[in-house]
């Protein structure tokens, strides 16, 4: 047989903006930290195109309440890509009503451009915007606002809308292996790596954010809090594990009304929930976990009617492994069983009261990592 050798002809050539796209897709596969993901996006839309700002928005805040804008990457030329702190204040943020084009673009999921005036032009660089949405089916809905010195146009354009398309493929794979299939928190394999963010020492300004929407960001640390559903096997055992199932995704449901937009929430398996609380002090933390308690216990669950938890937390300590701090927390949990059920306990508190001694390190019936 003879060699099949390629002609010059036959030879097919990649476009140089069609190979840096591709380049830039490879770097946004490889980002497995959310929060960094939209930062990454900004900065790879920033360097396809000729523009002079880029910017990845999100919708925050729950389904029926004000939701607000939240910067969550802002690339600009010659400056440094900043973008909002996950923890801010979400009244401190842009309501939803606030940038009209951006809510129609997402209405309607295609894209718009305008052009400002002359008037309304500060900055010729930034006389052109280009708004498209982002393709989410998991995780918060946003949009990709472009800002340049004269229109893009749709060659320029479509690179970009296929980079958006497989950057929701992408985005929404990795929140699917984040979230617990039931319940739609968290997952326990996400919890190690968002405890380390959480055991670092706090800094005053850890994030930049956007020049003019400077947020306001107190210095605090984190809560570690454990949640056992009281008497849950007499749930399954009674009214089937459907009711059981159905119990689990109300506790969660109610573990986000309870809880800000920026506090992690985690199902670890069973009936055992993790919270990582950011902010305040210990006076604090037991009211946002006492504040969740109350409201499980007022909630008229259906055939079960009445469901109760036990919670037990934690400081987050510096020199804090997941398991050293876990094992803290499951100790408040143990003893509000012991003494009970349905109530808040701290493990801090405990050994001040002499109830714990600060080396124990039984961990009760919660099977840790």
């Amino acid at each position: 047989m003879s060699a099949i050798t390629a002609t010059p002809s036959l030879v097919a050539t990649v476009h140089p903006v069609a190979e840096d796209a591709i380049s830039h897709l490879a770097a946004l596969t490889a980002q497995r930290d959310r929060e960094m993901l939209d930062v990454s996006l900004a900065q790879g839309v920033l360097e396809l195109l000729s523009v002079s700002s880029v910017g990845v928005y999100r919708l925050v805040g729950r389904d029926e309440e004000p939701r607000h804008w939240l910067c969550s990457g802002l690339a600009r030329r010659g400056q440094l890509t900043v973008s909002d702190p996950p923890w801010v204040d979400l009244e401190s943020l842009p309501p939803l009503g606030a940038y009209p084009m951006r809510e129609s673009v997402l209405e309607a999921r295609l894209l718009e451009q305008a052009e400002l005036s002359e008037e309304a032009c500060a900055d010729p660089a930034l006389r052109h915007v280009t708004v498209l949405p982002l393709q989410v089916e998991v995780g918060l809905p946003g949009v990709l606002e472009v800002w340049s010195d004269k229109p893009l146009s749709l060659q320029a354009l479509r690179p970009i809308q296929t980079l958006l398309k497989v950057f929701g493929n992408f985005q929404n794979l990795l929140e699917s292996s984040q979230r617990d299939a039931l319940t739609g928190l968290l997952n326990r394999q996400t919890f190690d790596a968002s405890f380390l963010k959480a055991s670092m020492p706090v800094a005053s300004d850890l994030h930049q954010v956007p020049a003019g929407e400077r947020r306001a960001v107190p210095v605090t640390g984190y809560w570690l809090g454990v949640v056992d559903i009281d008497h849950f096997k007499k749930v399954n055992d009674g009214f089937g594990h459907l009711i059981g199932d159905e119990v689990l995704v109300l506790v969660a449901r109610i573990m986000r009304q309870s809880f800000r937009h920026y506090d992690r929430l985690y199902r670890f398996g069973g009936e055992e929930f993790v919270i990582l609380l950011r902010g305040g002090n210990e006076v604090d933390a037991m009211g946002a976990f006492e504040r969740f308690r109350c409201n499980v216990e007022s909630y008229p669950f259906p055939q079960v009617h009445k469901v109760t938890v036990s919670v037990g937390f934690t400081e987050i300590q510096h020199q804090d492994t997941p398991n050293v701090s876990f094992a803290r927390a499951d100790q408040g949990v143990y003893q509000a069983k012991h003494q009970g059920r349905n109530q808040v306990l701290c493990f801090e508190a405990l050994v001040r009261e002499g109830v714990l001694a600060s080396e124990d390190t039984h961990i009760g019936d919660v099977e840790l990592f």
